[in-house]
């Protein structure tokens, strides 16, 4: 699927120069004479040709000079001259104030971005800095693991809405665009490109048409969304609501390259009953934080289309709501493939590209929970793959004796620490990332949602209905689960288990540590973990 997608890549990139570029890096230009030519046919004045009477000897001379001159350079390594313009006769040797061209990328800006625990951080940056350079900058300065998971978030909370920035996109041009109320937040943001690695779960089958034929496999799916030249189309029924009123109606509504239409008679598509809602030009698509409250949207699943120029008129907004994550996911990403399209797909790659130019040592350190991890048997004296899953299960169960054995024989030698073993296990975790304390059950899912509804996404916080007890919050298939994590005590010393004691941990550390390598009674094994930085 990736070479598909990489040669239709650069089909387009061939196309969009349309102008043959030198080896140097200039661009030809049409001359009636190559250079090349009159360089090896120096042109004789008629002065020389009349002087037939010139000595010869002093062309000799000469040539012996150039010679001379020319052996004494070769021994020398060819350095480059990186001022090629002032060497030339007609241009003078010292700069003049006016032979620089006027630039905007030595003019700089300060931009307050705020993380997610109200803490923010005033950065200076460059005109030109995009999304990407700045989550890379916020990122060092935090100490954060760079996974190219950041993002930047335009964040407007007097109208109820949020988005990510393209990484592409130019900070500065975007925070023009925005009301003072507005703020940037920095983010986790797992599924921004996911679904470049698994399309058929973000576009159903029933929600997309072609104006082609098309064999409906995967590559083919992003081809022709990446593909200019194609007319894919996302159908189906939303709530719309009336501009300027707050009465919503369900229209049967698609989306094309050329915008946003709604049809006036049933489910026509024919061009006399579409109607157009919204254009993908000069818009951008927004998340609704809380549409049922600000909107009175009928569903939870709300976005919303915004013209870049509206700043707090919430009359020019096209309101839109969806009956399931599924369907507005769909809508959402269908949005931005269709309006900046190979741009999107250079974003994704730009990162592998260079982490594929790093070596080994210079690229950072990720965490374990980042990685995908595989069941190991070291029993013996190599390691082996644990593919059989029955055999895994197997060893899930071993693995969690032999961790209650070493803890149990660890309390009977005696510990190091300061504090006694069964209190040290019942606060390790709060130095963890994944764990997220006393937070409710509503914010834990709108922390899992904002930072991407991917396979494996999870967090650990205090339950809430047992002061003793945990709750693991997992997201799977773009659905929110939650598995209470129960204290259980066995001769004399205390565990938690996540199944009802046929696996138990001294803390859980070591309980998000053997998920991470087997799914157990999980839907499947924990991959990332949402983190908050304090800026």
């Amino acid at each position: 699927m990736n070479a598909s997608l990489e040669s239709l890549y650069s089909a387009c990139s061939m196309q969009s120069e349309t102008v043959p570029l030198l080896e140097n890096g200039q661009h030809a230009r049409s001359q009636p004479t190559p250079s090349g030519t009159r360089s090896l046919q120096p042109q004789v004045s008629p002065r020389q040709k009349v002087q037939r009477s010139q000595p010869v000897h002093i062309l000799a001379v000469r040539r012996l000079q150039e010679e001379d001159q020319q052996f004494r350079t070769s021994s020398l390594p060819a350095i480059p001259n990186p001022f090629p313009e002032l060497c030339g006769p007609g241009s003078p040797p010292v700069l003049t104030p006016g032979s620089l061209p006027p630039s905007q990328a030595t003019a700089k800006q300060d931009v307050k971005v705020f993380s997610e625990d109200g803490t923010s951080k005033v950065v200076e940056i460059l005109a030109d800095m995009t999304a990407r350079d700045l989550c890379q900058l916020l990122v060092y300065r935090s100490h954060c693991v760079d996974d190219n998971s950041w993002t930047l978030v335009e964040h407007h909370p007097h109208l109820g809405l949020e988005r990510c920035l393209e990484d592409h996109e130019l900070v500065v041009q975007v925070e023009s665009t925005m009301a003072s109320e507005s703020k940037f937040l920095f983010r986790k943001n797992y599924a921004k490109y996911e679904f470049f690695k698994n399309p058929m779960n973000f576009f159903p089958e029933q929600m997309v048409t072609w104006c082609q034929q098309s064999n409906g496999s995967q590559t083919q799916l992003l081809q022709n969304f990446l593909n200019s030249s194609s007319c894919p189309e996302i159908q189906g029924f939303l709530h719309v609501k009336e501009l300027g009123r707050k009465s919503w109606k369900k229209l049967y509504v698609c989306l094309r390259r050329s915008g946003l239409y709604c049809s006036t008679k049933g489910v026509s598509k024919e061009p006399r009953h579409l109607q157009l809602l919204a254009d993908l030009e000069d818009s951008s698509v927004f998340s609704l934080i809380a549409g049922k409250k600000q909107y009175s949207a009928p569903t939870d699943y709300g976005f919303c289309i915004k013209p870049n120029r509206v700043r707090n008129e919430t009359k020019e907004l096209r309101l839109l709501c969806a009956e399931d994550e599924q369907s507005r996911t769909c809508w959402m990403t269908a949005f931005r493939l269709l309006k900046y399209g190979m741009l999107l797909y250079q974003n994704y790659r730009i990162p592998q590209q260079r982490k594929a130019l790093l070596s080994p040592f210079s690229t950072p350190v990720r965490s374990v929970s980042e990685n995908s991890l595989v069941a190991m048997d070291f029993s013996g004296q190599t390691g082996r793959v644990i593919e059989n899953p029955a055999e895994a299960q197997s060893a899930a169960l071993e693995e969690g004796h032999a961790w209650r054995k070493r803890s149990t024989r660890m309390n009977i030698l005696g510990s190091q620490s300061p504090l006694h073993p069964s209190t040290l296990s019942t606060v390790i975790h709060r130095t963890q990332h994944w764990f997220h304390g006393r937070i409710s059950r509503e914010e834990s899912h709108r922390i899992i949602k904002q930072q991407g509804l991917v396979d494996g996404l999870f967090l650990l916080r205090d339950s809430q209905s047992n002061p003793k007890a945990f709750v693991l919050t997992l997201c799977h298939h773009q659905k929110i689960k939650n598995f209470q994590i129960l204290p259980c005590e066995d001769d004399g010393q205390m565990f938690f288990s996540l199944d009802d004691g046929n696996t138990k941990f001294s803390d859980l550390i070591q309980l998000v540590d053997f998920y991470q390598l087997n799914k157990g009674v999980l839907p499947c094994k924990l991959k990332h973990h949402c983190i908050r930085v304090a800026l």
